[in-house]
């Protein structure tokens, strides 16, 4: 199989998965009040895993981790610190494990359920500098945060995964500490911003942590530092064409989005006014005209928007 660099240079976009975490939540699988859905992997393993197949078979030819809240800097305050190194080898080896079973059962297919599913799935590894519940109570410092994000992006490169993900960058010093210890592990790294449009009709990161910072001042800071892609996620579905748009400005190098739809009143997603799949694959078209070499989805996004998506692919 070739690496997924090679796959990003290959000149044709790049179909991500939608989100894990609201996708489990639409299963009735019971989301933590602070980590979320960091503790499925360990109470329905088979849950995610079959998560991760049905994007597979939607299309998609990366799947993310659940790891976005099994950093121990989420568990700590979540009261499972203890549990970091089992949980996030345990989501790494279900989403390995779907790859897996995805190719024995293309290989098998016989009535054409998994046409759509790709002849290579690479495995991305989730990271992010969240804590206090998907909010910022309790907020280590930067310094403090370093060894979490190493512990989290050693623990990922170490299971398998082809590269890590940066998710829901939203200020500076966070995101380059986390992307410091990204690159630290020699696997490809994708950064992914979170913005939002103020009243002032400008895009800060958001939500804000210290201060508000626009969006192309904290991408260009960041990126200034590596990765190899700078995308838009979990941003609402109508500013992220305007917010690749800005990207551009100041990094000439991949771009994607994988945006949310609904909203979040923790510890559950509210799926409120969800884009419906061929809305979410026309937009996403439009996307990639303008240059975006990679689509996919967060919150709020499951696998018919994928599949939508793939079949205009």
């Amino acid at each position: 199989m070739t690496s997924i660099s090679e796959r990003l240079n290959a000149g044709r976009p790049i179909l991500m998965d939608g989100a894990t975490g609201t996708e489990l939540e639409k299963r009735e699988v019971p989301m933590n009040s602070v980590a979320w859905s960091g503790l499925a992997v360990a109470t329905d393993p088979d849950v995610v895993c079959e998560v991760h197949l049905d994007y597979i078979r939607a299309g998609a030819e990366v799947i993310i981790t659940n790891t976005f809240a099994t950093g121990r800097n989420m568990l700590r305050l979540a009261g499972e610190e203890d549990r970091t190194v089992e949980l996030n080898r345990q989501a790494a080896r279900l989403a390995l494990r779907a790859r897996e079973e995805a190719g024995e059962a293309k290989a098998r297919d016989r009535d054409g359920s998994w046409r759509s599913a790709p002849d290579s799935v690479w495995v991305a590894g989730s990271i992010s500098p969240m804590s206090g519940g998907l909010g910022d109570a309790g907020q280590r410092t930067v310094q403090e945060m370093q060894a979490d994000f190493a512990e989290q992006a050693n623990l990922l490169a170490g299971s398998g995964v082809d590269l890590l993900v940066l998710e829901m960058m939203r200020d500076i010093e966070y995101s380059c500490a986390s992307l410091e210890a990204a690159l630290a592990t020699g696997l490809p790294v994708w950064v992914g911003f979170s913005c939002k449009r103020a009243e002032d009709g400008n895009l800060y990161l958001s939500p804000t942590i210290r201060e508000e910072i626009p969006l192309a001042a904290g991408v260009a800071a960041v990126m200034a530092e590596g990765g190899s892609l700078a995308a838009i996620m979990h941003s609402d579905v109508n500013v992220t064409g305007p917010a690749l748009d800005e990207i551009r400005t100041v990094w000439d190098g991949p771009t994607g989005a994988y945006p949310e739809s609904g909203y979040f009143i923790k510890p559950n997603w509210q799926f409120v006014d969800i884009i419906p799949p061929e809305d979410f694959a026309a937009q996403a078209l439009a996307w990639i005209g303008s240059g975006a070499e990679l689509v996919g989805g967060c919150c709020g996004i499951g696998p018919a928007h994928i599949r939508a998506l793939a079949a205009r692919l």
